[in-house]
């Protein structure tokens, strides 16, 4: 009885709960949508025309997105102007595509619509012009049924979409809602930097704005790249998030070889003119060779991190037991994202927009090895 008891005042709570959250969003969202006919209702009557002669703009406070709509029937424009405002929309609107072009080198909008035929200049030189002075605003055509297939050709000269009129409320605000979503979801994935896999010897010819990864090779988590050999043993170097941090390397410490190592301990070091860096052993194993070549030319750490500027050859103790813990394949490029975002972030050198960051912020940040493991 007093379970059933229990379980019915956690019902009731459950379902009071959803009923107030429920009541309160309904009621920010009508103090909302007031204020926003209130700016709109005061706005319409502002007079912009010094800007552009039919001018009309109706801004609300923390806009979900600015827009320019062009179209040369008023009532058209009043319609738009309302149905975005009242989603949340910052909202201008002329009657001329001059005018429009004028606007949009002035103010920075996310979205043009632009009807496709008005007699002064029509849709297509609207497109063309937009596009041309502004390649990031989306532009978006308004068209009748008769002519879609025009409507389609201005998506080959930089249009993302096109709405057919006349329209609903409801389906031009959905229309916008998903016009925001595709924008930001775009916008969010020109910000991640670009990650790719590449054979080993093409690390030395990837641009300087991306990032690699070797295929077929393990990453750990201190940012060293291990390769299986056929024989078993395993070839060790540091991966492209290093070099491209580091910028440049004055020597190389290299380890010494019949010497084991656990993994995680320091396993060689870079030197450079600011600081040194410890890079950590990804896993645990006795030196077989070591590189001497990067004894006269540590450049090759830079030039080619994963062929010719490999560090050490070793034999792993217990590589079924730690190869889980490093990372290949896709796991590998969502991760090195993460790493570069954050890398950008930190209060560096490099975030500051010089080509390096201070060399023991980014080993304490990024290389993961505490003092014992240093030592």
């Amino acid at each position: 009885m007093t379970a059933l008891l229990i379980l019915f005042m956690f019902v009731a709570f459950v379902g009071i709960d959803f009923l107030v959250r429920t009541s309160l969003r309904r009621l920010h969202e009508n103090r909302e949508r007031q204020a926003r006919e209130a700016v709109l209702n005061t706005s319409i009557h502002l007079d912009f025309t010094h800007e552009a002669k039919s001018l009309k703009r109706v801004e609300v406070p923390n806009p979900r997105a600015r827009i320019l709509a062009v179209d040369d029937e008023a009532v058209v424009l009043d319609s738009f102007r309302r149905i975005l405002v009242l989603e949340g929309f910052s909202v201008d609107t002329v009657e001329h595509g001059p005018e429009a072009l004028g606007l949009i080198q002035r103010h920075d909008y996310d979205f043009l619509f632009t009807d496709l035929k008005m007699p002064d200049m029509d849709g297509v030189e609207v497109v063309r012009g937009a596009k041309h002075l502004r390649p990031d605003v989306d532009v978006v055509v308004i068209t009748g049924y008769g002519s879609i297939e025009t409507a389609v050709q201005t998506l080959q000269h930089g249009a993302c979409e096109y709405i057919q009129k006349p329209f609903t409320a409801d389906e031009l605000a959905e229309f916008a809602r998903k016009l925001l979503i595709k924008r930001q979801a775009r916008i969010e994935a020109q910000r991640r930097p670009n990650v790719r896999v590449v054979a080993p010897e093409m690390a030395e010819v990837v641009s300087a704005s991306e990032f690699c990864v070797p295929g077929g090779a393990f990453i750990s988590a201190g940012h060293a790249w291990v390769r299986i050999e056929p024989e078993g043993q395993v070839r060790v170097g540091i991966d492209d998030f290093v070099r491209k941090a580091l910028g440049s390397v004055k020597s190389v410490a290299l380890p010494e070889r019949g010497k084991s190592f656990r993994q995680g301990e320091t396993l060689f070091t870079l030197k450079g003119a600011t600081g040194v860096v410890h890079v950590a052993a990804p896993l645990s194993g006795r030196i077989e060779h070591d590189n001497a070549g990067l004894l006269t030319d540590p450049g090759e750490l830079m030039h080619s991190p994963y062929d010719r500027g490999w560090v050490c050859l070793m034999t792993p103790s217990d590589l079924a037991g730690e190869l889980p813990a490093l990372k290949i394949g896709q796991p590998v490029i969502d991760w090195y994202q993460d790493e570069i975002t954050r890398l950008r972030s930190t209060d560096t050198p490099q975030a500051a927009g010089t080509d390096t960051v201070d060399w023991s912020t980014f080993e304490r940040q990024f290389l993961g090895l505490n003092d014992h493991a240093r030592a």
